[in-house]
């Protein structure tokens, strides 16, 4: 069963011939089933659901690349990207971006946006983000890690999502992940989320809900400072 209906694999086939202009390699990292209960592992409910939404997003286009990584096999891919191996599944997008383009979870509901904008900027090499924030974020001098805690059905996060991967499209100093947090409940415990979208930048400045651009990069500023 298809999880991309017909007639939007045709409007998205028709959007990413037109918006995405460059090559684009996704990595996906997932753990299959095993039907095995390992201690301290967490099994990745939706680690099947993501290989299958990515490889009908990847058949939309011949400029997207899929590669799929078994973190059980391949635990030297996992580290090579920065994941942990317990972070499955997970999404890294590169081309002509900066920095890194991060997902952890499965990008469906309205975080489905996210990766398709996703793509298209790091397919480009180049965002909608104002030269002032661009010129800031050339001039970062230390590296800049922002996660964006997010939910499928929450409105205001794609924006705030997109903010952070944009950020990592311009500057090679930084990392952006968007972490579902329903999917990571531990990670979610770690930064003490209790409401999406949450943002922690660099483990010392943190945010909840949407903010403006020049805030958000003020914050990006500060943690980098």
């Amino acid at each position: 069963m298809k999880l991309i209906p017909e007639k939007e694999a045709g409007e998205l086939k028709a959007h990413l011939e037109t918006h995405l202009t460059g090559p684009v390699t996704v990595d996906l990292f997932v753990r299959p089933a095993t039907g095995l209960w390992v201690p301290g592992r967490r099994e990745c409910e939706t680690c099947e659901d993501a290989r299958a939404l990515l490889e009908e997003v990847a058949a939309l286009s011949d400029r997207i690349t899929l590669r799929v990584h078994d973190v059980s096999a391949e635990p030297e891919a996992a580290s090579a990207a920065g994941l942990e191996a317990d972070q499955v599944p997970a999404l890294v997008l590169t081309g002509a971006a900066s920095g890194r383009v991060r997902f952890l979870g499965l990008p469906a509901g309205l975080e489905f946006v996210t990766l398709l904008r996703g793509l298209v900027d790091v397919g480009r090499g180049g965002t909608s983000l104002a030269e002032e924030t661009k010129q800031a974020l050339r001039g970062l001098a230390s590296d800049v890690h922002i996660r964006v805690f997010v939910t499928p059905s929450c409105p205001f996060c794609p924006r705030v999502a997109l903010l952070a991967h944009q950020m990592a499209v311009e500057s090679g100093r930084v990392t952006a992940d968007v972490v579902e947090a329903q999917e990571f409940p531990e990670l979610a415990a770690r930064y003490g989320v209790q409401g999406v979208p949450k943002v922690v930048v660099n483990e010392t400045v943190e945010f909840v809900g949407a903010q403006p651009e020049a805030r958000f990069l003020d914050h990006v500023l500060r943690a980098a400072a």
